[in-house]
């Protein structure tokens, strides 16, 4: 597993001293120095009033730790172009995984040639260190930066190097020297009770012990990368910077295809599709598209894409594009029915979901909502919405009567005239228009939701909660059984009414009619 580390945090190259400074415990220190400090004999810890003696001239100026963090961070997404997985190796590196990627570049020492290359374009000061293990890497970029070692030599290569290169705590890098063991080599065979009698604590003891293992490669030691590493991958290096809409689409195309070509071998498609493209400045930008369900058709993917491709600023050239696949999973293949006689199905759920991959494109994630069904007691709960996944929900089994195709929510209180104490209603009132009943159908009744009632003995009527005349605070009252009817006026127009409550029911008054749905 070889991999990758970069280091440095100078400010820009000047013959002037210039250190950046922090406060501690004791006061302004040393954080970083550039090379002219350095050759001083300045180090970062040192005070800087120890400092200014040493260096009368010495420039300053506070470190701002969240800006170097930020472009840390933005420096490994960058770097994402030569390796998929980079992972920030502590305050100032950055760790590279490059198994499988070293032969695009001639090999590991090809792979480090071309990553010293960009970073000098930039002006990025910095030490390469490639080695089969983390901790190896990341000794050798800091200790003897320019090395590569061939997997399975990190013994060897690491012997002569101090062991403060393995970056163990202070205390335990001042009981080492304690101890006169100064170089790597040295705890290679030295024993864990012997060591850990020298410690203050076995937990230190340990440490040491854990960091060489790693080390050597004789315990794991996982990477954390900033980013997870997609599924699938493609890169198109261009000989010429792009700076144009239309080279980009040429670029889009033939690494689309690529990918496509990749998943088909698989038999698997991808939900998610992430094109990005690397600026010749050092910047990069990015478009992402989701799809409801797996895909892996090159012409679906660019027209989804065409709709945001214009977003993509060239800047002054695009010399590396990318095309991830990510979601992976497999394909749901169909034969397609000859007509529409033939088909198993009213809803062709491939079409369906290309419609939405549309729809989300143009108008952004989780604007396709579809409504499904949902068992429970009352009607008004009966329906819920939900984000389109590319598959439409069962329909549920339970039987129950005709219901409108528009509820109204709440349902409106009506006054109506209607026989007693179970007639359906003659005449009503409704949003201040007389109607007179030609035709009903019913009642159906829907008993209380005792469930409910059991764990809130008091609750909101769930039709009109009334309120309080004085304190307009709402008034709880029992649940109570409905009766629905379906009714028809004069003008021929259908309404689903119920009555909330039944004479004599002793949960309260007289009971109330309300409308809560029309019919078509």
């Amino acid at each position: 597993m070889p991999a990758g580390q970069r280091t440095g945090a100078a400010p820009a190259r000047s013959p002037r001293p210039f250190a950046l400074t922090e406060t501690g415990a004791a006061g302004l220190s040393l954080a970083a120095v550039n090379p002219a400090a350095r050759a001083l004999g300045l180090q970062p810890g040192l005070s800087l009033s120890d400092a200014r003696t040493r260096a009368a001239g010495l420039a300053t100026a506070p470190i701002d730790r969240a800006a170097d963090q930020a472009a840390l961070e933005a420096l490994a997404l960058w770097l994402i172009r030569l390796v998929p997985l980079v992972a920030l190796d502590g305050a100032d590196g950055l760790m590279l995984e490059t198994t499988g990627c070293d032969h695009l570049y001639g090999g590991e020492a090809g792979l480090m040639a071309e990553l010293a290359r960009l970073l000098d374009r930039d002006g990025i000061p910095h030490q390469l260190g490639l080695a089969g293990t983390q901790v190896a890497a990341a000794a050798l970029a800091r200790a003897a930066p320019g090395t590569c070692l061939p997997a399975g030599a990190e013994a060897d290569g690491l012997s002569r190097l101090p062991v403060s290169a393995l970056r163990l705590s202070p205390e335990a890098n001042i009981l080492l020297r304690r101890f006169g063991l100064t170089r790597i080599g040295q705890l290679y065979d030295i024993d864990r009770k012997a060591l850990a009698r020298r410690f203050p604590s076995r937990q230190r003891a340990d440490a040491v012990l854990i960091r060489r293992d790693q080390a050597l490669g004789r315990s794991i030691d996982p990477i954390r990368p900033v980013r997870p590493a997609p599924s699938y991958s493609v890169r198109l290096p261009c000989p010429e910077p792009l700076a144009s809409s239309d080279g980009l689409r040429q670029g889009l195309s033939q690494l689309a295809r690529m990918l496509c070509d990749s998943l088909a071998e698989q038999g698997r498609g991808a939900r998610g599709f992430t094109f990005l493209a690397f600026r010749a400045d050092g910047s990069q930008d990015s478009l992402l598209i989701q799809t409801a369900r797996p895909v892996r058709d090159p012409t679906h993917i660019l027209r989804l894409f065409a709709e945001r491709l214009d977003r993509l600023d060239p800047g002054f050239g695009i010399d590396l594009l990318l095309l991830e696949a990510d979601r992976v999973g497999p394909m749901e293949l169909s034969a397609t029915a000859l007509s529409g006689d033939l088909a198993a199905h009213d809803t062709d759920p491939v079409a369906l979901a290309a419609l939405a991959d549309r729809i989300h494109a143009r108008l952004g994630p989780d604007r396709v909502r579809i409504s499904c069904g949902r068992e429970d007691h009352l009607p008004e709960q009966g329906e819920s919405v939900m984000a389109f996944n590319g598959t439409l929900p069962p329909v549920p089994t339970r039987r129950v009567g005709p219901r409108p195709v528009r509820l109204l929510t709440p349902p409106e209180r009506v006054m109506v005239l209607a026989e007693v104490p179970d007639g359906p209603p003659q005449r009503f009132i409704w949003r201040r228009l007389p109607r007179r009943v030609v035709r009903a159908d019913g009642p159906e009744r829907i008993s209380p939701a005792w469930w409910r009632h059991t764990a809130s003995p008091a609750q909101l009527s769930p039709a009109a909660p009334r309120l309080d005349a004085e304190s307009g605070q709402p008034v709880r009252t029992l649940p109570r059984a409905r009766d629905y009817y379906r009714v028809e006026d004069e003008a021929g127009r259908r309404y689903w009414l119920f009555r909330d409550g039944l004479y004599g029911d002793g949960r309260g008054g007289a009971p109330e009619w309300y409308v809560h749905g029309l019919f078509a």
